[in-house]
């Protein structure tokens, strides 16, 4: 009971914060200028940082992972954060740079040679998959009555997989030895169609200025087939794989510098984390001005540069990253959802919310597990447990933040986004280790220490 105390006296420390926020904020804005600015954006970043942490301690004996409360306390903190949602931009570019980073690090949490004995499968469900998810939700959503524009863009937000929460918990559990494989298609899955759900997104936003039909899933078929959205999927797909290649050279090279500077030095490189952010970025850089998918550069230059988990020399630099991204940019991410969506947005939505995470966790997901993996060797257990798997997190989130500064007037798309993240990232980790243990794919309650 004592855990559970400390998440609402947490929430209730968030709602004080937010209640007394506006006096603070009007004395910032009368500064004026720049002054305003930087003290505005300092504010949110502190209350990003101390709640982010606080989170984090306050999940530990609950079932409610962090990154749950991390999105709902952001959401209490609506109006203390209200300066993010007026700096459009700033937003935007924080959760690119961060996505940037976590989609590089995606790449590097899966081996070469694993990744090699699982591309067939993996490739089939991050990228059929993804597609057949947004067509089943694309047609769900209107069928709730939701406006073709919003349904479009809300299926193609969601249609990335995220294993924010399941990582840990797949850590710690002990698979069959038939089995282990399904663990790192779950994690490979989620990084890959990571990149997959960012191309699809900005196509069909490209779609919705250019004022497309999405009166039906044929209209929306056929402008998705037409010769120019297809040469722009076509041109995000290999551009951004082109710049990824470049990126893993770079890599590469850093790999033989520190493999050689840890034969001659036992200590380590205090600046080489600086390297480890700037190949995400740079190679997101290098993908937007040759026109291709940034996230998808990224994602490759850490596959394919995988910083090599077995090597000592950088043992101490993946945990550092690791580190980061788990207390820093992930926790940032999440609580962007606060500035764009109030405890009102969502308790409006709470029913269609709950209706779209249902559909989307029994119907859209287990349809295109078995339709796209129908051609593969997968077992009927590891499909069944795929089913399962289908966390929606901090690539949505992005995607969501973007698209709303694009469309300011779709009002509901971020709350949507938020509820669907909220069932998600509460019940399916939660449920993955007895889901496992009835599919027989994994050993009965044992559990690996942390």
């Amino acid at each position: 009971m004592l855990p559970y105390l400390k998440i609402v006296s947490l929430m209730i420390l968030a709602a004080v914060v937010n209640a007394l926020s506006a006096q603070l904020l009007q004395h910032i804005a009368h500064a004026g200028g720049t002054e305003s600015a930087i003290a505005a954006s300092l504010w949110c970043l502190s209350l990003f940082l101390l709640f982010g942490w606080a989170c984090s301690k306050a999940a530990e004996g609950t079932v409610f992972p962090s990154f749950t409360l991390q999105l709902l306390v952001g959401i209490v903190l609506h109006d203390a954060l209200a300066p993010l949602a007026q700096s459009l931009t700033l937003s935007v570019v924080v959760c690119t740079a961060l996505a940037a980073i976590i989609l590089k690090s995606g790449g590097d949490e899966i081996e070469r040679k694993d990744f090699l004995r699982i591309a067939y499968p993996t490739l089939m469900i991050a990228v059929l998959g993804y597609v057949l998810t947004f067509i089943v939700m694309f047609a769900l959503l209107l069928a709730l009555g939701l406006p073709g524009p919003t349904a479009a863009l809300l299926s193609a937000i969601l249609g990335s997989t995220d294993p924010a929460a399941l990582i840990p918990t797949l850590k710690r559990m002990v698979f069959k030895a038939g089995y282990k494989r399904v663990a790192d298609m779950a994690v490979a899955e989620s990084a890959l169609n990571d990149a997959v759900g960012a191309i699809f997104t900005g196509a069909i936003a490209v779609m919705v200025l250019a004022g497309a039909r999405f009166d039906n899933l044929g209209a929306l078929v056929q402008g998705l087939l037409s010769a120019d959205n297809l040469s722009l999927l076509g041109q995000q797909f290999f551009w951004g794989a082109v710049a990824g290649v470049i990126g893993w050279l770079g890599v590469a090279l850093f790999e033989r510098y520190k493999a050689k500077r840890h034969e001659e030095e036992a200590t380590e490189d205090l600046y080489d984390f600086a390297v480890v952010l700037v190949v995400p970025l740079m190679t997101f850089v290098l993908a937007q001005a040759i026109h291709g998918n940034g996230f998808l550069a990224a994602f490759v230059a850490g596959l394919l540069g995988n910083f090599n988990h077995g090597s000592p020399a950088f043992k101490s630099l993946l945990h550092t990253m690791e580190t980061k991204i788990e207390s820093l940019a992930k926790p940032v991410i999440f609580m962007m959802v606060g500035p764009f969506v109030s405890l009102s947005d969502l308790s409006h939505t709470v029913g269609l919310g709950l209706a779209i995470s249902a559909l989307f966790i029994l119907v859209a997901r287990p349809l295109s597990v078995m339709l796209s993996l129908w051609p593969t060797s997968i077992g009927w257990r590891e499909k069944l447990f795929l089913c399962a798997v289908r966390e929606t997190g901090v690539i949505p989130v992005v995607l969501a933040v973007i698209t709303v500064a694009q469309f300011p007037q779709m009002t509901e798309l971020m709350s949507l986004t938020a509820w669907v993240v909220i069932w998600t990232l509460t019940l399916l980790p939660a449920l993955t280790p007895w889901w496992a243990r009835q599919l027989g794919i994994a050993e009965d309650l044992k559990i690996k220490a942390p």
